[in-house]
């Protein structure tokens, strides 16, 4: 039995132990904190049966391996270049590819199709963000689960919430929104006046933490002024609650140890950063950081405090609005922007325009069936990595299970290239991965991240723990409702069959029991930036004002914006609401 870690895109980034001689039937590593004896469908199911890319192409010919290569090399000495990664692997040894690109004077991305504008909300006010310990979740006496579906995207943390007072805010009635002791079903776009609506009545009930705040955050009685200028009854409007709703939730949280669990559903939108700066103000209001059985929990970026040899001075554009057309050369890995990038069709023209589009990943996609040349990838079992973890502090080694003969490794790519480019300066695979592994802490006898700490800001907020929590002070939108000219916002969570625009993709829309239309019957779902037709499947899960279409379903981001948030270059999905026209019905 060998061990090894899932490469996926997830808060749990789970330890697995495999037998070489059945690859395809991976297990859960009993002993590991993160595990509940359990691992997804989509690491078990989903992944083995999307077929795998077998033979390199060039110009749409099948071709040996050596002879990608050297079109890849040619090609990638054509400036300008550009590398754009996407999160299909998250192995540490991923990054190497920087190393090449920088070499070759080419240009990265930088932002997150993911959770950019609420890394730079926590910015604002914390200074550093600092991941949350699940031990300390575990000692919680309530736990607020805000915009994030536990048991799609953080399964394995769930023992940690269990016998925990739950508390949700979700627009979606989720699973784990069912089993809640109150579930708050807000109108999308109104987190930020929910936490701020919140702090205020925290404050006109003097229940804030003026102990904790005067040590660390002194600047509190400006924030409650804040508070102030905004209008309580057409905020509580806006969210879609009312008085009563305010003061239940407000008894889960005045007087208890409480952890937020924030997921990337709220800061989708181009005042992001605004609504996660809002709720960790609404935290430090009530006391939660540096306490044991508190805190607020989101993203870490997992390469922090590390002295990453990957990290290159390069120029860079954004992952959001990337300028393709602009370059001569693009190689694409771990990703699939012709469809994950919002505004799809305008990248799909972008793309279009590029003279060397290279492809590197492990399945057939629209963006490898743009490309001029396909190199395949190794899977996660077949090479040799490090897993580090946005969602936790454990960091995992990748032992190779298999050896494949089918692509080739990041590490094997970049040291070909540098031998057909006759660059210096690459070291051997195993030195990075004792580089990464060295710089690692030990506790509990489990390799951690670098800044792990048992009770983050305990000491105080910034890289140096030396400095006071920031209130949020000021807040600028100028995002018009009445000009979206849709009757639905448009949601767009993660699905338990796919993840991003790999393997089960759907297409389907959900909508309300309320909407009017049938089940099966074909809908034209239109927005201002594009069209696609879906068939329906009717919830009572959703608001009657919302539809819901699963990231990674065939054409979303046909109708997403391409607008990266005020903060943070983060991508802006669901900041747009669109219309449905029947297209025909179909016999149920």
């Amino acid at each position: 039995m060998i061990r090894t870690a899932c490469p996926l895109d997830c808060y749990d980034a789970c330890a697995i132990t495999c037998d070489p001689s059945y690859p395809t039937k991976l297990v859960s590593t009993p002993a590991h904190p993160m595990s509940n004896g359990t691992l997804c469908a989509i690491l078990n199911k989903h992944m083995h049966e999307a077929p795998r890319i077998e033979k390199p192409r060039v110009k749409g010919l099948e071709v040996s391996m050596g002879e990608a290569l050297d079109a890849a090399a040619t090609a990638l000495s054509r400036a300008p270049l550009l590398q754009w990664r996407g999160s299909g692997n998250l192995g540490v040894m991923q990054g190497i590819t920087n190393i090449l690109i920088d070499k070759l004077g080419g240009t990265l991305t930088h932002g997150s199709l993911c959770d950019g504008a609420g890394q730079a909300g926590i910015l604002e006010g914390r200074g550093y963000n600092r991941q949350l310990p699940p031990e300390q979740i575990a000692k919680a006496d309530t736990v607020v689960v805000w915009g994030r579906n536990l048991t799609v995207t953080n399964s394995h943390i769930i023992p940690f919430i269990k016998g925990k007072k739950l508390v949700v805010i979700d627009p979606v009635v989720t699973a784990i929104a069912k089993k809640a002791d109150m579930h708050l079903q807000l109108q999308p776009r109104s987190d930020f006046l929910l936490a701020v609506m919140l702090a205020r009545f925290i404050f006109m009930e003097n229940a804030e933490d003026s102990e904790w705040l005067s040590e660390y955050a002194e600047d509190y009685e400006d924030f409650y002024e804040f508070t102030q200028g905004f209008r309580l009854v057409a905020s509580l409007r806006s969210i879609g609650t009312d008085l009563e709703d305010m003061g239940e939730l407000l008894s889960y949280l005045i007087g208890q140890k409480v952890v937020f669990l924030l997921g990337a559903g709220p800061q989708k939108y181009s005042n992001g950063h605004f609504v996660f700066w809002a709720i960790d103000s609404l935290a430090a209001t009530l006391g939660l950081f540096g306490k044991e059985g508190c805190g607020v929990s989101y993203l870490g970026n997992s390469t922090q405090g590390f002295d990453n040899p990957f990290e290159v001075d390069t120029e860079r554009v954004s992952i959001v609005t990337t300028p393709f057309e602009k370059f001569n050369t693009v190689l694409v890995r771990g990703g699939n922007p012709a469809e994950s990038m919002p505004d799809s069709s305008n990248v799909v023209s972008a793309l279009r325009q590029v003279k060397n589009l290279i492809y590197f990943g492990l399945h057939e996609n629209e963006t490898s069936a743009l490309a001029d040349i396909v190199i395949p990838a190794k899977t996660f079992l077949e090479k040799n990595d490090l897993r580090f973890c946005y969602g936790h502090h454990y960091v995992e080694e990748m032992n190779r299970v298999l050896d494949g003969d089918m692509g080739i490794g990041e590490y094997e790519f970049v040291h070909a290239m540098f031998d057909r480019l006759e660059l210096n300066g690459l070291k051997d695979e195993q030195s990075y991965l004792s580089l990464w592994k060295e710089q690692c802490k030990v506790a509990n006898n489990y390799l951690v991240l670098p800044d792990y700490e048992e009770i983050p800001y305990a000491k105080g907020f910034g890289e140096d723990a030396d400095e006071e929590f920031v209130f949020i002070d000021d807040y600028d939108d100028d995002f018009n409702i009445k000009k979206q000219g849709g009757k639905y916002w448009l949601l767009s969570p993660k699905s338990p069959k796919s993840l991003n625009t790999q393997f089960a993709r759907g297409e389907k829309v959900l909508i309300s029991m309320n909407s009017g239309f049938k089940n099966t019957e074909k809908v034209r779902v239109v927005s201002p930036h594009g069209e696609q037709v879906y068939h329906v499947k009717l919830s009572p899960d959703l608001r009657d004002d919302c539809v819901l279409i699963y990231a990674g379903s065939i054409g979303l981001n046909k109708l997403t914006p391409s607008m990266a948030s005020e903060e943070g270059e983060g991508a802006c999905y669901q900041e747009v609401k669109v219309t449905l026209e029947r297209v025909e019905q179909i016999a149920v």
